[in-house]
């Protein structure tokens, strides 16, 4: 998906796109920041700074110049709007909001009725709704921090790409002791090890989910010895079980 800047264009733009299961690389010129979020099902957002899922009740803050990787595991109709940097809409700093039914139905109106044109009363009016809403909102959990040290960030990915796999195995296998990694972890993350490893198999199990997996089959995928634990965890992770928070 792509933007890029053309003069006198409007300062709002919108994207309206659905994704098969598939890898895609976020590309736009430099002056755009962008909001991301889905109209149905579940994306995973990548960026040098960490991970974020995205499901339909929860919206993603990507500022200019930040690169960023849309994963889907099953068919997901994104939805973005491109917003130029002129407008200092938000902070610039990524974060993850959950949108209320109001802030949601804003977002996906603006997406319909792009490209806005902040000189007409009606646009501007939505324009300045829409980040009034989206000021006032916390930031979401889920989002899943990324060390910056090399070898770190190789456990990352090989955690996120094996996750029932034992972190002993994983550590030895990139050449460092479990307790480095653990040190490693905590000073770049703010999180455990072990910590962090359950948040990533929660992002694993809501693509899982999303996709159409069962409670089962996500739970034996990710390394639960059973769908109980895993729903036990999923609660502690989130507040919600598995299937509530796919649904909403």
């Amino acid at each position: 998906m792509s933007i890029s800047r053309h003069p006198n264009e409007p300062e709002v733009r919108g994207y309206a796109v659905t994704h098969p299961a598939a890898t895609a690389l976020v590309a736009i010129e430099g002056g755009w920041d962008q909001l991301l979020c889905s109209a149905s099902g579940v994306m995973t957002v990548v960026t040098p700074h960490g991970s974020w899922v995205i499901p339909p009740h929860r919206a993603l803050w990507v500022p200019d110049g930040v690169p960023a990787t849309v994963r889907t595991a099953g068919r997901v109709a994104v939805r973005a709007l491109y917003l130029s940097t002129r407008l200092h809409a938000l902070p610039p700093e990524t974060r993850a909001v959950n949108l209320p039914p109001l802030t949601r139905e804003l977002v996906l109106h603006a997406v319909r009725s792009c490209p806005l044109d902040l000189a007409r009363p009606t646009d501007a009016a939505l324009f300045t709704l829409l980040i009034d809403q989206l000021h006032t909102l916390p930031d979401a959990p889920l989002q899943l921090p990324r060390p910056r040290d090399p070898r770190a960030a190789d456990l990352a990915d090989a955690i996120m790409a094996e996750p029932d796999a034992s972190l002993n195995a994983l550590a030895a296998r990139i050449g460092a002791s479990r307790r480095t990694f653990e040190r490693t972890f905590a000073a770049e993350t703010g999180m455990a090890l072990g910590a962090w490893r359950r948040r990533a198999r929660t992002l694993r199990a809501l693509e899982l989910l999303a996709a159409g997996a069962s409670v089962t089959t996500t739970a034996a995928t990710i390394g639960y010895a059973t769908p109980s634990s895993f729903v036990a965890a999923f609660k502690r992770e989130l507040g919600h079980p598995p299937r509530r928070l796919v649904a909403r």
